[in-house]
């Protein structure tokens, strides 16, 4: 009896002790334990941002899945890149980041003014031919330009601080060019063959331009260039790019090289001779045209044929901006009128996207609104950026010019 209690104590004696190891173990590997578990722990815990390093925030999201929205803006009283404000909503985190202060003197002294004007220059005929009347013009009325004028006319723009946007850019006011620049539309109608002329296609089935054509040229000017920000919208008639065999692979090819494609009617009618119903047609057809080769990638903008109707008011101008067409609806957002000067600004109050004007881009002698006329005039009021198109900048005498925006508005 004696000898069997000596062996429970010893069998209990053995069980304490392995218990004693084990948790003697356990304790030690948690004291043990690599840091970094606390710092990823009390990282994952982190849910407001505010005066963190932007920098810091973007490593964080990384390491946890997140996407990341951020907003920049000017700030007197936070440090430029660091947290103003933060939400976290599931994995989706946006900050407002720091710009740091306003740049005001910087504004001043580069005479940023983003009320001033902007030209939308008009071309149609870019041929390769010597001149036939005053400067590059192949024509009397100079709606057909020669390939050297037009290249010219390119430099001409660049060297007088002028960079290329897009033309629904400039309408959503989401002019992108550095500060102290001036931004510029380029527009061709009509679709001719000499503005993106086929020469044939590479061994590997890319499309070859013309060097002399308007695409030839500015995709020259793109690569001497490259700050240029060289684009353009072409606006087609029915018979497209005039090149059958290869109209729907120009179409494409402009729409991935970062050019735009616009409506010009099917027929390139007079709206002022026209009926209500032959203007639904020539719009909403040409909608149609265009939604059957490239769904979803051309502007819904019209370019006025002969610049008529010369009204807002006429019978048919509601029908160019919205109509039905067999059952086919259209909408359009904004309509060019031939013109003869640089428009306003997208932010002044005036701005009216369905009744803009374009500078017809032609020689005459410095006279009626030709190219050396309408830059002369812009030099007293031209739009000048402040770099940043999240914010608006002007002058603080103009701010009753100003349409409402929910962009940031800054005066100086």
């Amino acid at each position: 009896m004696r000898r069997k209690r000596k062996l429970k104590k010893k069998v209990w004696g053995v069980m304490v002790f392995i218990v004693v190891v084990i948790i003697g173990a356990i304790i030690l590997t948690m004291v043990n334990k690599k840091p970094s578990y606390s710092n990823n722990h009390e990282e994952e815990k982190i849910t407001d941002f505010k005066n963190m390093e932007v920098s810091r925030v973007n490593e964080y999201a990384k390491k946890n899945n997140l996407e990341v929205k951020t907003n920049y803006i000017y700030s007197d009283d936070v440090k430029k890149d660091v947290v103003i404000e933060s939400l976290l909503n599931d994995n989706i985190l946006e900050i407002t980041v720091s710009k740091g202060s306003i740049p005001l003197t910087e504004f001043q002294e580069k005479g940023v003014n983003e009320l001033g004007k902007v030209p939308i220059m008009m071309y149609h005929q870019i041929i390769d031919t010597e001149p036939k009347y005053i400067g590059g013009n192949v024509d009397k009325d100079g709606y057909s330009r020669t390939s050297d004028a037009f290249l010219k006319d390119l430099e001409f723009y660049y060297e007088k601080g002028y960079r290329m946007v897009r033309l629904k850019d400039y309408i959503d006011g989401e002019i992108n060019v550095p500060i102290g620049y001036s931004p510029i539309v380029l527009t061709f109608d009509d679709g001719n063959a000499n503005n993106f002329k086929v020469i044939g296609k590479d061994s590997d089935g890319n499309l070859e331009f013309d060097p002399k054509s308007a695409i030839g040229i500015l995709e020259s000017i793109k690569k001497k260039y490259p700050d240029y920000g060289v684009t353009a919208t072409f606006f087609l008639n029915a018979e497209l790019c005039n090149q059958k065999e290869y109209n729907e692979d120009i179409m494409k090819w402009l729409i991935k090289n970062g050019y735009d494609i616009g409506n010009h009617t099917t027929t390139h009618p007079d709206f002022t001779k026209i009926s209500t119903e032959k203007t639904k047609e020539v719009v909403g057809k040409m909608y149609q045209k265009l939604e059957s080769i490239i769904p979803d990638d051309y502007l819904k903008i019209v370019a006025l044929p002969f610049g008529s109707p010369y009204k807002k008011s006429h019978a048919n101008y509601a029908y160019i901006l919205k109509g039905d067409y067999e059952g086919y609806q259209y909408e359009t957002e904004a309509a060019l009128r031939v013109g003869w000067e640089s428009e306003v600004s997208p932010f002044d109050k005036t701005f009216d996207k369905t009744f803009l004007k374009r500078c017809r881009a032609y020689d005459n002698n410095g006279v009626d609104f030709d190219i050396e006329m309408n830059f002369k005039l812009l030099e007293k009021n031209r739009f000048i950026s402040d770099g940043d198109s999240s914010i608006i900048t002007i002058k603080e005498s103009d701010k009753g010019k100003l349409v409402e925006s929910s962009k940031e508005i800054v005066t100086y």
